[in-house]
């Protein structure tokens, strides 16, 4: 019965990925896969598209398969406050499906002086116990990460790169769920982006801004205090891997290392690979170790 509903799964995501890849595409000016800095973010007069058009920003993909070593039952927090005592643990299942959605769009051009782009962007993260009969199929986690961009073109070179790109982003992510499940942080991120030949890399410190009841106050020392993006593209692969640190170089070193490789099936759709382990693969499973690893098709890639 297992199988007979992935490959139910499986149909539907192809075919949703055959009709949704060409309203992308229209979407996003018949211009999905753009293929450096300079294009994603119109660092150049080249580039610009002007404001209020809606462009692509992290992958946009879809996992019928995603399996973890350890699912996340009973979800900790490190508040301490009795509203976030979970209740007795759910049986999930180790298999589910995982999508995302991103897109961005440009809000203001040119402003101080002339030098900066001010964006607005949003990602969506679900990850779907479409498997679990038991449960009823419920959507296990869906983290909501929308964010203020100050982008900055900038032309000089750092340790025989490109640096092509700086800027500033406040970034808010949360699960929308109440306690004691609820989970949430606010970040002003920094940004810089450089380029060589076939190598992009984004760089990403962060710092945490304090609030008010806190859902997870020791969330950086798991899922880290900054991380770095590494992609390498050829022939139409796309390899991406992105490591997160909390940058304590001792026993309590901890963070998040993700692979992906994407290789061409058709125009813009992609074969995906997604391999995780560490902590924070969604705000529920931030102080959870496991190792993930999920396959499915992609629609928007980095690059």
């Amino acid at each position: 019965m297992k199988f007979f509903q992935f490959k139910i799964a499986l149909f539907l995501v192809l075919c949703f990925s055959t009709s949704a890849n060409a309203q992308i595409q229209a979407l996003f000016n018949s211009k999905t896969q753009l293929r450096d800095l300079t294009e994603r973010w119109e660092l150049d007069t080249t580039s610009t598209r002007g404001t209020f058009l809606v462009t692509p920003y992290k992958p946009m993909y879809v996992l019928p398969v995603r399996w973890t070593s350890n699912p996340n039952e009973k979800p900790i927090s490190g508040n301490l406050d009795p509203d976030y005592v979970a209740p007795p643990g759910v049986n999930y299942n180790n298999i589910e499906s995982k999508f995302q959605l991103s897109f961005k769009t440009k809000v203001m051009q040119g402003i101080f002086w002339g030098h900066g782009d001010l964006w607005v962007a949003y990602t969506q993260i679900s990850h779907w116990q479409i498997y679990n009969n038991a449960l009823s199929r419920p959507f296990r986690e869906v983290n909501y990460e929308p964010e203020l961009i100050l982008n900055v073109p900038v032309k000089f070179n750092f340790l025989g790169f490109k640096t092509r790109m700086v800027g500033v982003a406040f970034n808010h992510q949360s699960n929308g769920k109440s306690e004691p499940f609820s989970r949430s942080w606010n970040r002003v991120i920094f940004h810089a982006g450089l380029e060589r030949k076939n190598w992009t890399i984004y760089v990403r410190p962060w710092l945490r801004v304090p609030g008010g009841k806190d859902d997870n106050p020791d969330i950086a020392e798991f899922v880290g205090r900054g991380d770095v993006n590494v992609m390498y593209t050829k022939n139409g692969n796309i390899l991406s891997f992105v490591g997160s640190h909390n940058l304590n170089f001792n026993s309590k070193a901890r963070g998040n290392s993700t692979f992906s490789w994407s290789y061409p099936i058709k125009n813009n759709l992609k074969g995906y690979l997604l391999i995780s382990h560490g902590y924070g693969e969604t705000l529920i499973d931030y102080n959870h170790l496991q190792t993930t690893v999920g396959l499915g098709v992609s629609l928007i890639e980095w690059l």
